[in-house]
């Protein structure tokens, strides 16, 4: 069982930063990575960034130069530091814990927190 828990969303104008906390607990001792998700209607799911346990951080190309990702290993937690906020970055983000999928050997993410709202208005 895996839990985590999110914050740190809100309403924002562009241009505008927010910080996005996650704490992870449970069945997570083998873990590769966590990440961020963006929920929207009109897009579904998609990835915002993750990062490995080692610090290798990807981004989608829509976030890069603007967000960054970082964690505390010690502390389960990870955080998402989001700057120059636009209307596009509206949706609910959730956090995501990757462990590794040994059939196509990739970090994938297994399980999902419930989101933190964020809006950005104009």
């Amino acid at each position: 069982q895996v839990r985590l828990v999110e914050s740190g969303g809100g309403s924002v104008q562009a241009g505008g930063s927010l910080k996005l906390s996650c704490i992870a607990s449970g069945n997570i001792a083998n873990r590769c990575g966590m990440g961020w998700y963006r929920h929207t209607p009109e897009k579904g799911r998609e990835l915002v960034s993750w990062t490995t346990n080692a610090g290798e951080s990807t981004y989608a190309d829509s976030v890069k130069d603007r967000f960054v990702i970082s964690q505390e290993l010690s502390k389960d937690t990870i955080h998402l530091h989001m700057n120059r906020l636009k209307p596009d970055d509206t949706g609910v983000y959730t956090c995501a814990v990757h462990f590794f999928d040994s059939e196509i050997r990739r970090c994938l993410p297994h399980s999902f927190g419930q989101g933190t709202s964020v809006t950005v208005s104009t």
